[in-house]
């Protein structure tokens, strides 16, 4: 007899975790475009093993620029 299989859909949280300064959110930019050159420099001399990692890089780079402008655009109100 063959078992039936069930599945659980999973929700992702989008829900902030913790609340950042504006220096602290600059610090984090800073660091992620430094990985991110890091990362594209073993890209191009072949070290870089899962390539994956420069999109995540640069998705993580385009939140913290979204989460800077918003806090900017917050403090002019």
């Amino acid at each position: 007899m063959a078992e039936a299989k069930t599945t659980k859909k999973t929700t992702k949280s989008t829900a902030a975790k913790e609340v950042k300064t504006l220096e602290q959110l600059k610090a984090d930019l800073a660091a992620k475009q430094s990985d991110l050159l890091e990362a594209k420099r073993g890209h191009r001399a072949g070290e870089l093993v899962n390539p994956r990692v420069i999109t995540l890089a640069r998705k993580d780079v385009a939140r913290l620029q979204t989460a800077i402008r918003a806090e900017e655009l917050k403090e002019t109100k």
